[in-house]
């Protein structure tokens, strides 16, 4: 185990220890727990063509991503070289508008190192990340999690958390994003898998109550 990296989830054990040591230390996470049953592996895999899918997400439908995505996948534009050779418009073309083109060709002429992301600490990961046009903290993060399996990193700028968080504790309001790291801070060494606890009772209580 390397400083800063931590545990690395590999599958469903990992994620069923994170529960239950947080079913130990939180009775209520032990009680979203039983609701919501076994939680989600969620990982994903890591690399430049992951980052730039989260890229083209941004700010669109899911259907209208997925299908951009397709766009993308079926001209084979989803390496680093491949949009570093494309023009403004041949990616236009491909239904990314004119902010996601600069995106696109800043991580593409970024130079990451995805491989050496592995052994980075997540600190550094989240930085090398966000230094790029494009990757906010949430993405940052988000990448950290499934893509790296990090055990012991949050992202409290989502939304769906913070509600999750909301309804959870009882609380009066949606915690702001600085106030929802401090309190994931209690939740160390699994934070990514009180993340996905919260992800999943907010689908819970959504379901049952027609939140929007």
């Amino acid at each position: 185990m390397n400083d800063g990296v931590g545990r690395i989830i590999m599958g469903d054990a990992c994620v069923a220890e994170g529960a239950d040591w947080l079913a130990a230390c939180e009775p209520r996470f032990a009680g979203a727990l039983e609701l919501t049953g076994p939680l989600p592996l969620r990982r994903r895999p890591d690399g430049f063509a992951q980052l730039l899918s989260a890229i083209v997400s941004q700010q669109v439908s899911v259907a209208s991503a997925r299908a951009i995505w397709a766009r993308l996948e079926a001209a084979g534009m989803t390496s680093a070289a491949a949009v570093q050779g494309a023009s403004d418009d041949d990616l236009k073309a491909l239904g990314l508008s004119r902010q996601k083109v600069a995106y696109a060709q800043a991580l593409a002429s970024a130079g990451i190192d995805f491989d050496g992301l592995r052994d980075m600490p997540t600190d550094e990961v989240v930085k090398t990340l966000v230094a790029v046009k494009g990757i906010g903290v949430w993405t940052a993060e988000i990448y950290a999690m499934f893509s790296l399996g990090r055990a012991d990193v949050f992202a409290p700028g989502d939304l769906a958390l913070q509600e999750g968080a909301r309804l959870l504790f009882d609380l009066d309001e949606r915690p702001t994003e600085r106030a929802l790291r401090r309190m994931a801070e209690a939740w160390s060494p699994w934070r990514s898998v009180a993340a996905r606890a919260l992800w999943a009772y907010y689908h819970v209580c959504k379901q049952r109550e027609g939140i929007a």
